[in-house]
């Protein structure tokens, strides 16, 4: 690499900020989104998600579903630049029934940002992905919505982070009032307070002050909420977390933001924190190793597959994560996998639905690859030889149903729907042994309204799903397979690649299959 071609590649890499937003249903994740792309110039207008009828959808909901539900359904990813920097951000749907795709985003993401709504605190859609963000020890941060709301005490909400999710906090600005008495926040860090005026937040007023006991602080908060206010940041002066850098880079300490992001409060400021604080792309591990983004021999892999997102093309995308080199439209890589090379000839990036044409790339950012139905998720593409990334998680479905084509003349079709959307990790698959019968396992009901609509709006096929009672599915390896084991309150099945699979009624018929065959493992995740 020539030395002009490293010092590019080291300023692109390190401009790079790449971050997923997890947050619970309603925690005003989609506004959120809209702000920060609306001060990255993304969009000149963010959609209000408020009018659920409204005929200005926001824009990060592409799917026709997510347009009539007011949801983001499937995760997307967007790009902006700010200030000197070129941020991706990926968007996971906080519908607890996108759970699956939702989990393997996180792993495209270096950094996360926790979204959470101040009157309900912690909630149980954001403790699972933060528990995937934990795993991988990113950096997290978070965000405290709707402080112009009636919200739980401040304290109470840092309490909650580290009860609930064990991780330490450190306040980065505190409210000053709250609710309909809502006055704004005083930054600690920068020692000013920010005014908040309603729903105006064009310019953002900002007093600079000498501490938080300075006269012009008491004039903006009034007496009763001034007290408050010092009590407050003394407490956290004197018992709160000291501001640890290296903490918050390995995930043990998340700096915490207030403010109210339907009003744009707060939004700028977090925004400027976070890509200072937030790491740059960083070294994935590989079968061969760490892999630096660096390393100038071209390297990534695939997160996501998406079908259909332009429905007048019949189209399908690959979601590829760069993890090394620059990317150059046209170049050829090694798809591992199937052991041959590929020209990457379509690459495209995103701003939700609109799509750019990308001629090159750098570590950290997201391209969408025009799949001819060649890529699995996991894959890895790659010009330094073999290199495989660590494989993506599967996650154990919890729902089931028997599915089954209502005109039987359209079994190709239903067919080819099915195939393509177990590819993309929509829906697992399995097949009854005997019966041939179709069974779908999903993480999370609305998958199956999305694959009820999806094989009517995409592959013009009626279907109809009839639940069962199984809950749990667990892959079963033993030398002797004896279907005739598992006829009480469970099922023999097999997935997509004939392993074999039971699924149980419930944990009782799980732990007696388990005391009943001593030589068999059972396994929560396919092998």
């Amino acid at each position: 690499m020539s030395m002009e071609t490293k010092q590019k590649m080291i300023e692109e890499v390190q401009k790079r900020r790449t971050f997923a937003i997890i947050s619970h249903p309603d925690a005003g994740k989609t506004t959120l989104t809209e702000k920060l792309l609306l001060f990255g110039g993304a969009i000149r207008l963010a959609g209000t998600v408020k009018g659920r009828k409204a005929s200005k959808h926001a824009t990060s909901d592409w799917m026709e579903i997510e347009k009539q539900r007011g949801i983001s359904v499937t995760s997307s990813v967007m790009q902006f630049d700010y200030e000197g920097h070129r941020v991706n951000i990926l968007d996971t749907p906080g519908h607890q029934d996108f759970s699956e795709d939702t989990y393997r985003t996180l792993t495209a993401a270096d950094s996360a940002v926790m979204l959470i709504d101040s009157a309900k605190g912690v909630e149980a859609q954001t403790k699972k992905l933060f528990q995937v963000c934990r795993r991988r020890g990113i950096p997290i941060f978070t965000f405290i919505n709707k402080m112009d709301r009636e919200g739980q005490n401040p304290f109470d909400l840092l309490e909650e982070l580290e009860q609930v999710l064990g991780i330490r906090s450190y306040p980065m600005n505190w409210p000053i009032g709250s609710g309909k008495q809502f006055r704004g926040v005083y930054d600690r860090k920068m020692t000013q307070v920010e005014l908040f005026q309603g729903d105006d937040h064009k310019e953002i007023q900002v007093r600079k002050v000498s501490g938080y006991d300075d006269q012009v602080v008491k004039e903006i908060a009034g007496e009763f909420f001034y007290d408050q206010l010092v009590q407050d940041l003394e407490l956290l002066d004197v018992a709160g977390d000291e501001f640890d850098y290296e903490k918050v880079r390995s995930g043990e300490l998340t700096p915490v933001f207030f403010g109210s992001a339907i009003n744009n409060f707060g939004v700028q400021t977090f925004l400027e924190n976070f890509l200072q604080l937030a790491p740059k792309p960083t070294p994935r591990s590989s079968s061969e190793g760490e892999i630096d983004p660096m390393n100038e021999k071209f390297t990534g892999y695939i997160f996501k597959i998406q079908a259909n997102m332009n429905p007048a093309h019949r189209d399908r995308i690959a979601f590829l994560r760069i993890c090394s080199g620059k990317f150059e439209r046209g170049m050829s890589v090694k798809h591992v996998r199937a052991g041959k090379d590929i020209k990457l000839s379509q690459p495209q990036q995103f701003l939700a639905q609109d799509r750019d044409i990308v001629e090159e790339a750098y570590p950290g950012d997201i391209i969408g690859l025009f799949d001819p139905g060649i890529f699995r998720l996991g894959d890895s593409l790659s010009q330094a030889g073999n290199i495989e990334f660590s494989e993506l998680p599967t996650f154990s479905p919890e729902l089931f149903s028997k599915v089954t084509v209502k005109n039987a003349l359209k079994h190709k079709q239903f067919q080819k729907g099915v195939d393509q959307l177990t590819e993309e990790g929509t829906i697992q698959v399995f097949r009854t042994i005997g019966f041939d019968d179709l069974i779908l396992g999903v993480v999370g009901q609305l998958q199956f309204e999305v694959f009820e609509y999806r094989m009517k709006a995409e592959y013009g096929v009626d279907v109809q799903l009839q639940r069962t009672n199984f809950q749990f599915a667990r892959w079963l390896i033993d030398e002797q397979v004896d279907p005739g084991k598992f006829r009480i309150n469970s099922q023999l099945v097999r997935d997509k690649n004939d392993n074999y699979v039971v699924l149980f009624e419930s944990e009782y018929a799980m732990r007696s299959a388990m005391e009943k065959n001593p030589t068999a493992k059972f396994l929560e995740n396919a092998p």
